[in-house]
């Protein structure tokens, strides 16, 4: 996969609030936009993430049904999560992929990057295809307040409830499956 293009940055004049959370950074600044329009905009700073499309060797894919505050709703989505400081974003997947499934896996192909929410976020979601996965004998403790159950689902069920309407999608994982669908063949 290519990579994303060069940032193309706006002048920066100045911050003008900012609010610190657990993962992420919120600011208020004002910039003077690449055509010239001055204006004060809010965006989320993000570290990153990764996230990865699990594959068996039978071809079922594992996925997550995960509770998600933001939404106050249950999610199909691909183990993923926030880069650490200084972690790299395959280093990231392999541990989620752990922590979150249970799994671990030998083979990784890049999936590309993707932008998940531009209007208002820089995040970088670094997409991965995880083979050759092997079932752990005791899985990593993750994070104190995930909720989510592990699913394994033939290709066709997961295309099914992407397409039926009756699950809550997460862009994120249809992004993903989308290009590991390409990769697969399938």
């Amino acid at each position: 996969m290519a990579p994303l293009p060069p940032p193309e940055p706006s002048i920066h004049l100045e911050t003008t609030a900012a609010l610190q959370a657990r993962k992420v950074r919120f600011e208020l600044n004002r910039v003077v936009l690449p055509i010239g329009i001055e204006g004060t905009y809010g965006v989320i700073r993000h570290p990153g993430a990764s996230l990865a499309v699990p594959v068996l060797e039978d071809g079922r894919v594992v996925i997550l049904r995960q509770y998600r505050f933001a939404v106050a709703g249950r999610l199909l989505e691909f183990p993923a999560g926030t880069l650490e400081e200084g972690e790299e974003p395959l280093g990231s997947m392999r541990r989620e992929l752990e922590e979150e499934t249970g799994y671990s896996a030998s083979r990784w192909d890049p999936l590309g990057a993707m932008h998940p929410c531009p209007g208002y976020s820089d995040e970088v979601i670094h997409l991965f295809l995880a083979r050759e996965l092997t079932l752990l004998q005791d899985r990593p403790p993750g994070d104190d307040d995930e909720d989510m159950e592990v699913l394994l689902l033939e290709p066709a069920q997961l295309d099914a409830l992407l397409a039926s309407g009756d699950e809550a999608l997460d862009g994120k994982t249809v992004t993903a499956w989308y290009r590991a669908r390409q990769l697969l063949g399938s």
